[in-house]
């Protein structure tokens, strides 16, 4: 049977308060409504809090806040629910997809987007002047949270982590009040919000550089399943070759259905290799070619594009469904390496994940920018999986020789990644961020999702 969840119980005075003190709107768990307002991405779990407030302005955010800390709550925060932990029970939840304003300039290059944002929003509005955010993979992923956890995409060999190039926040803080955040105001905690995630407060809006790329030579090469030993070796051995204007990933894919390939087997192996290249197609073309010789194609989508298309290189799924996401970094992807991924996820395995993939890291990616974040550089390769609903890991216990020990805050969700987040950090990197903690949320107010817990260290 399984358990229900025990609400806090909020008091009526407070409730009434909050109710006529903020423009959005508030439900408790019995109210019309609740159930649809905590609907995420990631089904895997699923949030039941004492009270969810869905914020439509700055100050919103802050009365949920003052709340919390008026009755000693935890405070959690959900946009799109991609990279959802530990559900918040016993907490005020502010949920945030109502603000969602989008706006560049393009003379300084630069787009403020508030809290709830959605990326889509933000390639559709730059593309109109020429111009591309450090997007992820997926258009439907919520900018703050991704830019938060670092902000790993396509054009990252080039440019970098999306949190490389934010230039202000705009936070309330674990006493409700509302700051603005820049190298200089407050530059510690400038530095521990670009990469440590939601761990200081709530972030209202965002304000970030946007690069000059209005298309891509992009899309994916697919192979048969059986030749992904062949396609993998070539793709390792051509990464060491390619410059920084190339990003790069491979994917076992394990999926109901591949649109892009006509007739392939619903859920038989595929490898899908991605490719994200600013250059011209003449030269894109020719830095393909020992990928396109490496096996059989099933299907070649790599083309011109404009950037706003670029949802189309890694075609992550757009309707919601439970998963875990979990990673390691890589220092490096040697021969010996590859042989154990094909003896976890190969063809041939008992591999049921629907996808195991490899990024391609360095670049931009392995050096700090001029304002240093809090984002770890130390690896050559990420190694994540997406895993089906009560799986446990099969494949990177089996890597464990070749990584830094570090993991990847964006690429973790389900439960069992709920306590992971201080593994993405080293160990001086970990002690700055645990000193910026507790001197801006000294009673851990924020203590959800991917939380880093003082007391713990």
């Amino acid at each position: 049977m399984a358990r229900q969840p025990q609400y806090s119980v909020i008091p009526d005075s407070a409730v009434d308060r909050l109710v006529s003190g903020v423009k959005g709107e508030v439900f408790l768990p019995d109210d019309p409504g609740y159930e649809a307002e905590l609907d995420g991405f990631n089904r895997i779990g699923r949030h039941r809090p004492a009270i969810v407030v869905g914020a439509v302005t700055a100050e919103d955010v802050a009365a949920a806040v003052r709340l919390a800390g008026e009755l000693g709550l935890p405070v959690g925060v959900q946009a799109t629910g991609h990279g959802i932990a530990a559900p918040a029970e016993h907490a005020v939840l502010v949920t945030t997809h109502r603000m969602n304003a989008v706006a560049v300039d393009p003379i300084a290059r630069i787009a403020r987007v508030e809290a709830g944002a959605q990326w889509h929003q933000v390639i559709a509005t730059a593309a109109y002047h020429g111009l591309a955010p450090l997007n992820g993979s997926s258009h439907l992923v919520g900018v703050v949270g991704y830019t938060l956890g670092g902000g790993l995409g396509p054009l990252g060999r080039l440019y970098g982590y999306a949190a490389d190039h934010v230039t202000r926040v705009h936070l309330v803080t674990a006493d409700g009040e509302h700051l603005t955040v820049t190298p200089d105001s407050h530059p510690d905690l400038f530095w521990a919000l670009r990469g440590g995630k939601g761990n200081f407060g709530i972030v209202t809006a965002l304000e970030f550089r946007v690069m000059p790329v209005a298309r891509l030579y992009g899309g994916g090469l697919y192979f048969p399943g059986a030749e992904a030993p062949a396609v993998l070796d070539a793709w390792r051995e051509w990464t060491a070759t390619v410059p920084e204007t190339l990003t790069s990933s491979v994917a076992l894919l394990r999926l109901p259905g591949l649109h892009q390939v006509p007739g392939h087997p619903a859920g038989e192996l595929a490898v899908h290799i991605r490719i994200a290249f600013t250059g011209d197609e003449e030269e894109g073309a020719r830095h393909l070619r020992p990928l396109r010789e490496a096996g059989t194609l099933l299907a070649d989508t790599v083309a011109e594009m404009p950037y706003s298309d670029v949802a189309e290189i890694h075609q992550d799924p757009t309707e919601p469904l439970p998963y875990h996401e979990r990673n390691t970094v890589l220092r490096e992807f040697d021969a010996d390496a590859l042989a154990e991924l094909l003896a976890a996820a190969g063809p041939g395995t008992a591999c049921t994940d629907p996808m195991v993939e490899l990024r391609h890291l360095g670049g931009a990616l392995s050096r700090q920018p001029s304002v240093p974040g809090a984002v770890g550089r130390d690896g050559a390769f990420t190694l994540s999986t997406l895993s089906l609903p009560g799986s446990p890991d099969v494949v990177l216990g089996r890597l464990a020789r070749w990584s830094t020990g570090r993991r990847y805050l964006n690429f973790l969700a389900g439960a069992d990644t709920a306590d992971l987040a201080a593994d993405c950090f080293d160990e001086e990197t970990l002690a700055r961020l645990l000193r910026v903690k507790r001197h801006y949320d000294p009673h851990n107010v924020f203590r959800l999702g991917h939380a880093l817990v003082p007391d713990a260290h």
